[in-house]
């Protein structure tokens, strides 16, 4: 496995390996990996001849007051475990590389509407930082498939569009979510939950299982009388909720029936720590 740090020598190991290789598939991640990504690593690995990862913390989609100088940085661990997956090329860009002004100074890429919704709203810009890095890094990547979780549909969304109006040459592949067995959707912030706090995480999994059932099976109208009183239940439990919300599925737009594809997406907060979820349903023909 070959490991970079500088676009150089990037061009040089991806020229090399595209001499054997037909197609390249690239996984952009922050690092501090665990199953979840390195399933997302095996999707690629099965769907390209090359295998290219990505580890940065990337500054532009953190306010100031999250956790940037905090995010867990695990990087030789990172290493051993994408060696153990069968990775080709890791790239590990510095801060300088990516934004050699700092990134205040960047010009950002928004995506609207998808954008500004649901963690869009809550977390002004975020997606903005998100969309410009990714963009960065498949400018020096130049991938032929790039591999997204489904855990952060919303992110997953934002970055098909964006390849579509870009007229990327990339085909958007989305991994589905993985979960620890009580069915807490596996995230590098998990580790920051008490132990208290992760014994009551798995209830926001449970919520979605079941409010979407019973979304799937009450009249079209009627869609708030599931969701509010569930919303409720977990802001007694100790939940603070930002957004439980039905979305239609390719538009982000809220709906009031279930006449189309839609998802149910949560983001609440045990303690400091923020967790997103969120669970499909197909439309009721």
């Amino acid at each position: 496995m070959i490991v970079v740090s500088d676009t150089a020598a990037l061009e040089e190991h991806l020229s090399a390996l595209r001499d054997r290789a037909s197609r390249v598939a690239f996984v952009p991640t922050m690092g501090n990996l665990h199953e979840g990504h390195l399933a997302l690593v095996h999707q690629a690995r099965a769907a390209a001849d090359v295998v290219v990862v990505s580890i940065f913390v990337n500054p532009m989609q953190f306010a100031a007051h999250e956790d940037l100088d905090t995010y867990p940085r695990t990087l030789d661990d990172d290493l051993s475990a994408l060696r153990k997956a069968g990775v080709d090329l890791v790239l590990t860009p510095s801060t300088d590389d990516i934004y050699p002004d700092g990134s205040a100074q960047h010009t950002a890429i928004h995506v609207p509407e998808l954008g500004d919704a649901l963690c869009g709203k809550d977390r002004p810009g975020h997606f903005d930082g998100v969309c410009t890095v990714v963009y960065k890094l498949f400018q020096l990547v130049e991938p032929d498939i790039a591999v997204f979780g489904e855990k952060d549909l919303q992110q997953l969304l934002i970055i098909k569009k964006m390849v579509a109006d870009l007229s990327l040459p990339i085909d958007i592949q989305s991994g589905p979510t993985q979960r620890a067995g009580d069915g807490l959707a596996l995230s590098s912030r998990n580790q920051y939950l008490s132990a208290s706090a992760r014994a009551l995480a798995p209830l926001l999994w449970q919520t979605l299982q079941s409010c979407g059932a019973a979304l799937m099976a009450t009249p079209a109208h009627q869609p708030a009388s599931i969701i509010d009183p569930a919303k409720a239940e977990l802001e007694r439990a100790g939940f603070e909720v930002d957004y439980l919300e039905l979305r239609e599925i390719s538009t982000l737009q809220r709906v009031d029936n279930m006449d189309q594809d839609c998802a149910l997406f949560v983001a609440a907060r045990l303690g400091e720590t923020r967790l997103i979820d969120n669970i499909q349903l197909a439309a009721r023909r």
